[in-house]
Formats: C-alpha cells, sequence, structure tokens
C-alpha cells in the first residue's frame, strides 16, 4: 500500500484502486477497515523513524482516499529518471556531464525495481516500466562514453549487457564500434553476424536498418565511425 502511495507523491489515491491493488478479484469482507488497518501500521512505523503521527503525518485521509505527502524529489525513482534524462539529453555535446549524471542516477539502484512489493497491476505495471528505463539509462552512458572517447573502457561492460540482452540491438551496435574504434574490426563484424544469428533464431527477425548501415560501414572503414 505504501508503495502504491509513493508512486503518486502529493496525489490522492483513491479506496477503490488500493483495494483494487492489494486484493484484486478477492477483496476482504470489509476491505475499508483492512486500509484503515494499514494506515495505522504505516504510521506507526513512520512515527517510530521520527516523522509526525497521525493525520499531521505523511499519510494523510483525503476525500475517498490516502495521500503521501511528499514531493516527487523525496523518492528515489523519481530522482532517478530525473538524472537520467538530463544526462540523456548532453550525450551529444555534453558527454562528460551526460556520465557523471547518469551514473549518478544508475547507482540508485539495488536491485530490480519494486522488488517484493509487485504483485499488483499497477506496481507490476511500473516495475516493468522503470526497469526497461534502466536498461535506456545504461545505453545511454555507454553512448556518453563512447562520445567522450572511451571505447576500450566499455568493451568488457558491453560483451556482459549483450550476453544479458542480446535482444537490445543498440548494445550490439554500442559494441560493434567500440570494437572497430579499437582496431578490433573482425570482432566488430563477428558481432553483427552474431546478432543476426540470434535475432533470427529466437525471434524470427532481420537486423534493423540501422545496424545493418553500422555493419557496412565498418566493412568500408567509413572513417566516420572514428
Amino acid at each position: 500500500m505504501l508503495t502504491m502511495l509513493a508512486l503518486n507523491p502529493g496525489q490522492v489515491v483513491g479506496f477503490d484502486e488500493l483495494i483494487d491493488e492489494l486484493w484484486g478479484e478477492a477483496p476482504l469482507k470489509n476491505t475499508r477497515n483492512a486500509l484503515q488497518a494499514n494506515v495505522r501500521r504505516m504510521r506507526k512505523s513512520l512515527a517510530e523513524l521520527g516523522f509526525p503521527d497521525g493525520e499531521e503525518g505523511l499519510i494523510r485521509t483525503v476525500d475517498n482516499g490516502y495521500m503521501l505527502d511528499v514531493p516527487q524529489e523525496a523518492l528515489d525513482a523519481y530522482r532517478f529518471l530525473r538524472l537520467a534524462e538530463q544526462g540523456a539529453t548532453l550525450v551529444a555535446r555534453e558527454p562528460h556531464e551526460s556520465v557523471r549524471l547518469l551514473r549518478e542516477s544508475l547507482a540508485m539502484w539495488r536491485g530490480p525495481a519494486l522488488l517484493d512489493v509487485s504483485d499488483g497491476p499497477r506496481c507490476r505495471a511500473v516495475a516493468l516500466r522503470l526497469d526497461e528505463q534502466r536498461k535506456t539509462a545504461r545505453e545511454d552512458l555507454i553512448q556518453a562514453q563512447l562520445q567522450a572517447g572511451e571505447a576500450g573502457v566499455v568493451v568488457a561492460e558491453l560483451k556482459q549487457l549483450l550476453a544479458q540482452y542480446p535482444e537490445r540491438e543498440r548494445f550490439s551496435e554500442q559494441l560493434m564500434i567500440a570494437l572497430y574504434r579499437c582496431g578490433r574490426q573482425s570482432e566488430a563484424v563477428d558481432i553483427f553476424h552474431r546478432t543476426r544469428k540470434w535475432l533470427d533464431d529466437e525471434l524470427g527477425l532481420k537486423p534493423s536498418k540501422r545496424l545493418h548501415t553500422l555493419y557496412q560501414a565498418i566493412l568500408m572503414q567509413d572513417p566516420s565511425l572514428l
């Protein structure tokens, strides 16, 4: 329940929405009482941590629901998204600052999003979205490092990422570029063929036009790749 409130800081989350998230199609006989009991326990736990108790505390009863009365910036998820977005916008023109921001955003993670509290449909959806945005932030970080001239630094990490997420062509693209810039053209070409085979075997797909164009540029030793 606290997760649902934290995902909507400063906003009222209705009783019905909370009931649906917590109990779905098998609600308790008296769900309102169960919600109130949960709120009392959460308020008590927060009070033990030094926060104000009762209606003057962080969890407030408002209209037909509850609200966590904190700013978005107080929550790691929102700080991560803000820093990741800022870092992504600076990849091309200020890569070193982009690297700093993206590393700071990724350092907030300690495991999968909403670990142990993502059973409800809304929490599951948010967890999936946050995990996807984490992967995108890692892609953006690698891109910023390539822009900053750190091709040799990212090769080992990219190999691990591609092994973990073979479906993400951007990691393949970045690894091909990094290898090529390190003078390892044949390995870059091999990454393309391995990616093409995986996509065909596992998904029945062909590489994107973007990846194929990069492959051709590597074969032609296009100077723009350096």
